[in-house]
């Protein structure tokens, strides 16, 4: 009895637990700090290792530290601080793609020295897996197996492609500046489109400048520059669903400084990286029935689940929040600037037909108090949950990505702030299928010699021919061939007439 077995691959999508883990940042400095004022920070994966059971990967955490001195003195430090971490789990593979992201849920600072400053970031990491399962059918050439195909619509993964470039954005600034104390860069997807072997990804990329004028003012611009790449991946169509993230080489971001008659000239570099994967659906030959005309077979059946891609979804709302001083804390006489704000995602789901985005930003907000003449600083937590409709089912699961932009914080009474934002949202969804294939077929005795040379078998409304003939051990068209005026399947219940002869 000649089996052979075939595979084929599925695409799959694996969410691995979350877990926390600590990096502490050392930051240099040469000069007498009063306090900190703001701290911003993003942390982003860098070189993945993926074997069996084990991803191992590093990262850099990017802060941007704004600090008050002993004169009186704002100042800005920008470090770049290494980490290292991991994932175990059972169902990693060599040969997944791993989707990692790490956000900073808090920090501490936990010395201030003339010469360092030493931050400890609590982190929380969470990674996707995207690979392919191999499938296991079988298949005969056996002149007495009958086997019963079938097509099956797989979801596939075509592969992956990266793509690091420049968006530069020039802008002029039309008063003299002192200084530019920080400069922070975001990059938001907007569309991704597939073409023939490539995939086309739209986005923004939005700038923050907080400077000081000659005047003594803290201000603060943001420049939005749009950007459309094309990432080569050979097999993807216009069919193909495709996803993106992108990414920004903070570490990398260069902002120069022109001064002019009236002002100045800012040009921004922001490298952006942006990775695609490409997923598809295809037709597979499957063995969905077997049985021989000489002996029992005892047939194996495997279920397997794979990822079905859907299309990503792209919007924005506006958030709002507020919070008041306690009585011991020094009153706002002026908001100088806002400084870091930092956002977390810590839920997405879809429901009613609606995608729900709930986290929290936190927001630092550096103000002058007239009667002390000082400066000072408190932070406004913001939770939030924002929604857009979707054409995902309910039953999809779904990870965003989301950007934090356009912060305005106004401060009434010399108490209460009032927070407004924007927060910009890419959402991609996907859902689980499953399916079955006949993976193992194993032969049993031989079928008793036949004691009559026609059968009458009572065939129900809605049997088929294969249902008959595997009922009575013989090839399907031997049942259609003796009986030409039947029609299947059955509409309604007939005596079937079998003459066991040779064909």
């Amino acid at each position: 009895m000649a089996f052979e077995t075939n595979k084929f691959d599925v695409s799959k999508k694996i969410r691995l637990e979350k877990s926390t883990f600590n990096v502490e940042c050392n930051l240099e400095t040469n000069v007498e700090i009063d306090k900190i004022l703001s701290v911003c920070h993003s942390a982003e994966p860098e070189n993945v290792e993926v074997l069996n059971g084990v991803i191992n990967y590093t990262g850099c955490l990017d802060v941007c530290l704004i600090y008050l001195t002993v004169d009186g003195e704002i100042g800005t430090i920008n470090s770049a601080c290494p980490f290292s971490s991991k994932f175990e789990s059972g169902e990693i593979q060599v040969g997944d793609k791993a989707f990692i992201k790490v956000d900073v849920e808090d920090y501490s600072v936990e010395n201030i020295t003339s010469s360092n400053i030493k931050l400890n970031c609590t982190c929380e990491q969470s990674c996707v897996l995207v690979g392919s399962r191999e499938v296991s059918n079988i298949t005969t050439g056996d002149e007495n197996m009958c086997v019963k195909e079938d097509e099956l619509l797989v979801n596939t993964l075509l592969g992956q492609a990266k793509e690091t470039f420049v968006v530069t954005s020039d802008f002029s600034i039309k008063e003299p500046v002192r200084k530019v104390v920080a400069s922070d860069s975001q990059v938001s997807v907007r569309d991704v489109e597939s073409g023939v072997n490539f995939v086309s990804v739209t986005g923004e990329v939005i700038t923050k400048l907080l400077y000081l004028t000659e005047n003594d003012r803290f201000e603060t611009s943001y420049v939005t520059e749009n950007f459309k790449e094309e990432v080569e991946l050979e097999g993807v169509t216009r069919e193909s669903v495709c996803e993106a993230t992108a990414c920004i080489k903070r570490s990398s971001v260069k902002c120069e400084v022109e001064n002019t008659e009236k002002g100045v000239n800012v040009k921004v570099s922001v490298p952006v990286e942006v990775l695609v994967t490409a997923y598809a659906q295809k037709n597979v030959v499957v063995a969905v029935d077997v049985y021989s005309t000489d002996c029992d077979l005892q047939l194996t059946t495997s279920s397997f689940d794979m990822t079905r891609q859907c299309q990503g979804e792209a919007f924005e709302s506006k958030i709002d929040g507020s919070l008041t001083l306690d009585e011991n804390q020094p009153r706002v006489d002026k908001i100088m600037f806002v400084g870091g704000s930092n956002l977390n995602v810590t839920n997405s789901y879809i429901k009613d037909g609606e995608i729900f985005v709930e986290g929290v930003t936190k927001t630092n907000v550096i103000y002058l108090n007239d009667e002390t003449n000082s400066l000072n600083s408190v932070e406004i937590v913001v939770p939030f949950v924002i929604s857009d409709k979707t054409q995902c089912e309910d039953s999809a699961r779904v990870c965003v990505g989301a950007i934090l932009t356009d912060v305005d914080v106004a401060v009434k009474k010399g108490r209460e702030f009032f927070f407004d934002a924007k927060v910009k949202v890419r959402a991609q969804c996907d859902c689980d299928e499953y399916g079955a294939v006949i993976s193992n077929v194993e032969q049993g005795g031989q079928l008793p010699e036949r004691e009559c040379a026609i059968e009458l078998v009572f065939a129900k409304s809605g049997q088929s021919a294969w249902d008959i003939a595997k009922t009575v051990n013989v090839r399907e068209e031997v049942i259609t061939l003796q009986n030409p005026e039947v029609a299947f399947p059955l509409a309604q219940d007939e005596n079937i007439v079998v003459f066991y002869q040779k064909y």
